[in-house]
């Protein structure tokens, strides 16, 4: 199935080299809350996102950022409040993280078993990716996707969000295992029309989610504020077809 059918008007694959660029993003998120609510009361939550590079178009012109068609966190109350505090739809997942040494483990499983993830990488110096030349370049990428799109509780709505942080400093990582029940869903992506090009892990960030929806026709949410986004927050880019 092409990756443009997954997305939802008015967006686009953003391509590079021919390929779309889908990803899973796996973040440990400490002190979050809405502005003016008190650090101690902020939650600490482990979520998963799988998103797609994208791009589109509006009256002040081309953009680009990412579609999250899933959303899975570790909280009861994010999952409750997802569209409402917190963008997007979000399932409930129980993960199982271990960070030994160098390494990042992380077993994901969403309550009603239709999400599987396990990731097993290490910190690393060599990129490795055909999509991207170095880490700047892969960096400098998803930092210009920093806006992201996910379905609302609302039908036929989107929630928009992005990410504003102080730094995007980021180290690569060697992928050892990955497997995922969604980039792995054969009737989404035929064999070999999907592969694994490459992971970055971001630690200590500090930064804070800001509505901002695509068009007139998507809904905002309340700013949220992050005192500590604390990773692992380990994007793993994927070539898809």
């Amino acid at each position: 199935m092409p990756v443009a059918d997954l997305l939802p008007a008015p967006f686009r694959p953003q391509l590079i080299g021919g390929w779309a660029v889908g990803g899973i993003c796996l973040i440990r998120l400490g002190g979050i809350r809405p502005r003016g609510v008190p650090r101690v009361l902020g939650l600490r939550t482990e979520n998963l996102a799988h998103r797609f590079a994208v791009e589109w178009d509006d009256e002040q012109g081309a953009h680009q950022g990412v579609f999250i068609p899933r959303r899975d966190t570790s909280s009861r109350i994010t999952e409750l409040a997802g569209g409402r505090l917190f963008p997007g739809d979000h399932q409930r997942a129980r993960f199982v993280v271990s960070e030994p040494g160098p390494a990042v483990e992380i077993l994901a499983v969403s309550a009603d078993d239709s999400m599987r993830l396990s990731v097993l990488a290490t910190e690393t110096d060599d990129l490795g990716s055909a999509l991207f030349a170095g880490t700047g370049e892969a960096i400098e990428f998803f930092w210009l996707g920093s806006h992201g799109y996910s379905p609302s509780r609302l039908t036929g709505c989107l929630d928009g969000v992005r990410l504003e942080a102080d730094s995007w400093a980021a180290r690569p990582m060697n992928v050892q295992r990955l497997e995922s029940s969604f980039f792995g869903d054969q009737s989404l992506f035929p064999a070999g029309s999907c592969v694994l090009d490459s992971a970055l892990v971001m630690r200590n960030l500090r930064g804070a989610w800001i509505a901002d929806p695509p068009s007139t026709n998507s809904i905002g949410v309340a700013p949220m504020l992050i005192d500590k986004h604390r990773c692992p927050t380990d994007v793993v880019a994927a070539q898809c077809r």
